[in-house]
């Protein structure tokens, strides 16, 4: 039995012959991920290790999927949307006519998440493994009872954090991605629509002034007010150079993935 959701959720192992799905988002923790369960399982089940590319990650992204491919001796396969071949945020953001929604961000769903599901529509995949850190038990909890129960929190089962999944590669011989260098918290795009907060998106402004310019003209073009301030939301193109919330290192933004359209589960009276 788990020892969360009060231990009302019967944790079932893979049989010989499953198929497993890693979904890697080319950071730290998916990648770990992705290794642990190869050491676990890989002689048991099929272990896929999938990607959904995005056009507007960094770069150098594209050079750590090919070092992890590597490091774990499998081929990680490429997953998009046939209906954006291109994987483009910044088209996806104009044909869907906005750039965050209240309950989430289009790209998320349109990029990750059908992408996902027109991939599980042809594999069949009977589990599933995300980059979900051993802090983020209760974001494992919500997913497992909004949107499936097939999945292994192997980060939680070996108790590795997000920051110690950072130091994991790193000891393996790894070079993390270049946007943890840069002071991103994440691996995601950068100007990632998800994030609110001023000191994210002054941050962007600093590093990546051109991706902050086309931000925000795409973003007033849509009337998506993509910043928040004294809780209230304005445009990018309104937020003050010296703006300051939390520190960018205790945002707490989840690697690129399934999650930040998650409907947050009803508690009954």
């Amino acid at each position: 039995m788990t020892d969360s959701l009060d231990g009302l959720i019967e944790r079932v192992e893979p049989r010989e012959g499953d198929v497993i799905a890693v979904w890697f988002s080319c950071g730290a923790a998916s990648a770990v991920a992705a290794k642990l369960t190869l050491q676990r399982y890989g002689n048991l089940c099929d272990v896929r290790v999938v990607n959904n590319p995005v056009q507007e990650e960094d770069e150098d992204n594209r050079r750590f999927l090919a070092d992890v491919q590597g490091w774990l001796g499998v081929t990680i396969e490429d997953a998009r949307n046939s209906k954006y071949p291109n994987a483009s945020a910044e088209e996806l953001w104009d044909i869907r006519g906005g750039m965050s929604f209240p309950h989430g961000a289009p790209c998320t769903v349109g990029l990750k998440k059908e992408a996902r599901q027109q991939w599980e529509a042809l594999n069949r995949p009977d589990w599933h493994v995300f980059g979900f850190g051993a802090e983020e038990q209760d974001r494992h909890d919500m997913f497992t009872l909004t949107e499936r129960a097939n999945v292994l929190p192997v980060l939680i089962d070996a108790k590795l954090t997000r920051q110690a999944c950072y130091e994991y590669v790193v000891n393996a011989g790894l070079k993390p991605p270049r946007i943890y260098e840069l002071g991103y918290p994440n691996a995601n795009c950068i100007g990632c629509v998800k994030a609110t907060s001023p000191t994210y998106w002054n941050h962007v402004r600093d590093v990546h002034p051109a991706v902050f310019a086309s931000r925000a003209e795409q973003s007033r073009r849509l009337g998506s007010k993509l910043v928040r301030v004294n809780n209230e939301r304005i445009y990018l193109d309104e937020l003050d150079p010296s703006a300051k919330g939390r520190p960018l290192a205790s945002l707490k933004m989840p690697e690129c993935g399934l999650f930040c359209e998650e409907p947050k589960p009803r508690i009954a009276a």
